[in-house]
């Protein structure tokens, strides 16, 4: 697959042969389903808690007579029937992570970005570079580009002025190869890959 390079000023830079077994897959929503279902429980933070009978702060005492109050035999207040008294099996603080295989994720990236292309919503960029950290210059150059909602991956490391200019920026995000992921991929309108992302990606998914 070819696809044209392109400047951060919007000027020609060539092209790009983009590997078919990355970038040229049918996407398959059941794949992709998957490795983003596994990435957001992984990201779930598991804190939910309650108060168990044991735990709840009543004291021990007999709340009254066995006999002859004409109801229940009750021996607690902290029994789950009482207001305020503990949860019967309420959720406890866990792990909502589960196991997917790493060959699993690789094909769901090659999905994700295979996705992209084929809805021509990649674009490759020459290198994702700023002279000088000013968000106004990444700005105006993302709204004559058409950016809105944008995910940036540059290659090994992120260039610093690129970063630092695109932090304040609403709908751009920026990532080194190793972050690629497929939730990210596909939250966004649009994928751009610098030319060191390009070829991040293909070693890291051969």
């Amino acid at each position: 697959m070819k696809l044209d390079v392109i400047k951060l000023d919007a000027g020609k830079a060539g092209s790009i042969d983009l590997s078919d077994e990355i970038f040229g897959l049918e996407p398959r929503a059941d794949i992709l389903h998957r490795v983003v279902r596994w990435q957001r429980a992984r990201a779930q933070a598991g804190t939910h808690s309650v108060l168990g009978r044991s735990e709840v702060s009543y004291s021990t005492k007999k709340i009254y007579r066995q006999k002859g109050t004409g109801g229940a035999r009750h021996g607690s207040k902290k029994a789950p029937i009482f207001r305020h008294g503990g949860v019967y099996k309420g959720p406890t603080p866990r792990s909502h992570a589960h196991d997917l295989t790493k060959k699993f994720r690789a094909l769901g990236l090659k999905h994700a970005l295979s996705a992209k292309a084929k809805a021509g919503e990649l674009v490759v960029l020459d290198t994702a570079e700023m002279a000088e950290a000013k968000t106004s210059l990444l700005a105006k150059a993302a709204k004559e580009l058409g950016w809105k909602r944008v995910l940036v991956i540059d290659g090994a490391e992120v260039n610093d002025n690129f970063a630092r200019a695109a932090r304040n920026l609403e709908g751009v995000d920026v990532l080194p190869s190793i972050g690629a992921n497929v939730y990210d991929i596909l939250k966004r309108d649009t994928l751009v890959l610098t030319k060191a992302g390009v070829e991040a990606l293909e070693a890291r998914l051969k």
